[in-house]
């Protein structure tokens, strides 16, 4: 959960820099609900937006701490009550955490992928989610965001999408690349 939360805004390079001292740290909910006024801040600084982020991981400890015995819950209902947990990080929490593929994980990559193949046309997340959601499996929806956010960055990049590379070419519509 806490490396999902800094994740925001954040490439997963620099979260993967950040969490080892950060896990050696706060080794548990509690810990980063008693973290002190700009340490967190300052553990995390690097992934940006660093005092929403401490914010939500400090809140989010404390409601795991007082309300869940420590341990983060396994329902989206419950996942979606902490704070700085949305729709996105709670289903990359059930999905790898729980093997949980309950709804579809949309980020950029994902929207951006979905909408040129004609998956979906629409562009807020959860009307994305909720077309991908008809068309992918439940057991498979947890693999195939992790394929198409793979895909995404990769083959079908944002501003030169790599079309003679791309595995899916003779099925893509080519929706939204010139």
């Amino acid at each position: 959960m806490v490396a999902t939360i800094l994740s925001a805004q954040c490439t997963d390079v620099r979260v993967n820099q950040v969490t080892p001292a950060l896990f050696a740290k706060y080794r548990t909910a509690a810990d980063y609900a008693r973290a002190p006024a700009g340490e967190l801040e300052r553990d995390i600084r690097q992934t940006g937006f660093f005092n929403s982020k401490a914010r939500s991981l400090r809140l989010a400890g404390a409601a795991i701490a007082a309300e869940h015995g420590g341990r983060v819950p396994e329902t989206m209902e419950a996942l979606l009550k902490l704070p700085g947990v949305g729709r996105k990080t709670a289903n990359v929490i059930l999905g790898n955490a729980f093997g949980k593929s309950e709804g579809f994980v949309v980020d950029t990559h994902i929207g951006r992928v979905a909408r040129r193949l004609g998956l979906t046309r629409q562009t807020d997340p959860r009307k994305v989610e909720d077309d991908l959601n008809l068309v992918v499996p439940r057991a498979r929806r947890t693999m195939a965001a992790h394929q198409l956010i793979f895909h995404g960055r990769r083959i079908c990049q944002a501003r030169r999408p790599r079309c003679e590379a791309c595995p899916l070419d003779p099925l893509c519509p080519r929706i939204g690349v010139p």
